[in-house]
């Protein structure tokens, strides 16, 4: 190992009934890649925030020796004097702003405390150069796409003089290009003399980019790994991270013969007047009782907005065609009318739309549910709590408590708890849009576990997912969306990555 840039000894951070980080050691070389992975509520992004000065000095326990030199850091300002910036997966840009006025905003170029303008655009058209992103400086960033919004976030932190950049799970948002645009982007950036932190779940990116891996495991570091030593391997870093070995991540399940029709669209259009155009055309598919059917597609192919089209419509677009759920024709014009019809659609994104991260546990498990936890119209407390106990045992939910607020739990178990809010409400029809986004190899493997067991007790499930191995391993029939159409069915045994791929892009 190079010089160490960074040296985290002995970090020990606590929660009310929980040890987030348990003398962890940490050391990153200088000028390296270094990736840091574990499951979801290993400690990743805690350690990461004890870094930054978001947990300050006296809040924790251990040292943090950076260039050198032992640091005390009071918040995230003073970080960042020493060079060190983190970007976190909910990007902190403002979408009103313009792309220059966000790469330096609390830090304005300015002369005779009036800000330059020209000076600005001209040094903000510079960094953008160096994250290679082709856009007008003036241009606001809400009108830019996620992956650029990406690397106006690098931006920003590259103009604060930076010798260290973490990112904490960047890629989870990001289509494939975007995603290798990235990381060509931190093989740049290291040979111009930055040092990178990556925190992700996806081991074919650790395994591309990094020069050197360490594995949290229940707030403890379990081993520090050298890519240059052919140490980093797939199979090594998920027994490391789960504490056992998993051979297939794709649990087997027995396939049978699907039953009765519970499902069936048909000419299904949908025009969103927001943008002026068609964003469903002709869509026709059908689902069976007890079988897992997967929609392929790239992103902006329309899987999203076909679901919620269907679930009740939340977006207001324009629908026609006809939609028939166990026999009889429907026309949900609300979500709740879905909902009463025994669908149910779990969203892509949790912490915005499917979760209410202020509150508890047991309050989100039951919000789309009270009647069943109500008498008289009143909640009945000890029902709920009581609800809230199976769904946390049976789901495996880790927690110290159904009163814990959701935000203080770990990526794959705030999934867990928006998966308990959709089965509390008995669907025959599940929708999961992106079930496994953003959460570990452990978690994903009991996301599976469960579905298999929904399916087999009688349940219909459709799965929306940008990630073909997951497609193809948990469905019994694929269809593929392209360009708002269904370009192709393909039952399981004819689906390879190859053959959706090329249906994705007719």
């Amino acid at each position: 190992m190079n010089i160490p840039i960074l040296e985290m000894k002995n970090i020990t951070k606590e929660f009310p009934g929980v040890k987030a980080l348990d003398e962890v050691g940490f050391q990153v070389a200088e000028n390296e890649i270094h990736c840091l992975v574990g499951e979801n509520g290993a400690g990743k992004s805690t350690l990461m925030k004890v870094l930054s000065g978001v947990y300050p000095y006296g809040d924790y326990t251990g040292g943090i020796v950076f260039g050198g030199k032992v640091q005390k850091f009071k918040g995230i300002s003073d970080s960042e004097k020493t060079g060190i910036a983190i970007i976190y997966q909910e990007l902190a840009l403002v979408p009103e702003m313009t792309v220059y006025e966000n790469i330096f905003l609390g830090h304005e170029i300015k002369h005779n405390n009036v800000v330059d303008l020209n000076e600005t655009i001209r040094r903000a058209g510079e960094i953008l150069k160096k994250v290679r992103l082709d856009v007008n400086p003036a241009v606001k960033v809400k009108n830019l796409g996620v992956g650029k919004q990406q690397l106006v976030e690098i931006a920003k932190a590259l103009s604060k003089d930076i010798k260290l950049l973490i990112l904490d799970e960047p890629t989870a948002a990001l289509n494939e290009d975007d995603t290798e645009n990235l990381l060509a982007l931190l093989s740049d950036l290291k040979r111009q003399g930055i040092t990178s932190i990556l925190i992700t779940h996806k081991l074919k990116e650790v395994i591309k980019i990094a020069d050197t891996v360490t594995v949290l495991r229940d707030g403890k570091t379990i081993c520090t790994l050298d890519a240059n030593k052919g140490e980093v391997f797939e199979s090594v870093l998920i027994k490391n991270m789960v504490g056992r070995e998993i051979e297939n991540i794709y649990p087997h399940r027995e396939r049978r013969q699907p039953g009765n029709m519970v499902l069936e669209v048909t000419n299904w259009n949908a025009y969103n007047p927001k943008l002026g155009r068609s964003i469903l055309k002709d869509v026709n598919f059908n689902v069976h009782q007890g079988e897992i059917v997967g929609f392929a597609g790239l992103m902006g192919s329309g899987r999203t907005e076909l679901a919620l089209s269907i679930f009740g419509n939340p977006d207001g677009y324009k629908v026609s065609g006809e939609v028939v759920v166990k026999g009889k024709e429907v026309n949900f014009r609300h979500p709740e009318e879905a909902i009463n019809a025994g669908v149910v659609y779990m969203t892509e994104d949790r912490k915005k739309d499917g979760l209410i991260l202020i509150q508890d546990v047991k309050q989100n498990i039951t919000l789309a549910n009270l009647k069943g936890i109500s008498q008289r119209g009143v909640v009945n407390n000890n029902l709920e709590v009581k609800v809230a106990n199976e769904y946390r045992d049976s789901l495996n939910i880790k927690t110290p408590s159904v009163e814990q607020q959701v935000s203080n739990l770990s990526g794959g178990n705030q999934q867990k708890v928006s998966l308990g809010k959709c089965l509390f409400v008995k669907p025959d029809i599940l929708i999961l849009d992106e079930p496994t986004r953003g959460i570990d190899v452990g978690a994903k493997y009991e996301i599976y576990m469960i579905m298999n067991d929904l399916v087999q007790q009688g349940m219909s499930i459709i799965m929306m997912s940008s990630e073909l191995p997951e497609i193809l391993g948990m469905s019994d029939r694929v269809y593929v969306v392209s360009s708002g159409r269904i370009s192709g069915e393909l039952p399981i045994e004819e689906a390879s990555q190859e053959s959706i791929m090329k249906l994705a892009t007719d």
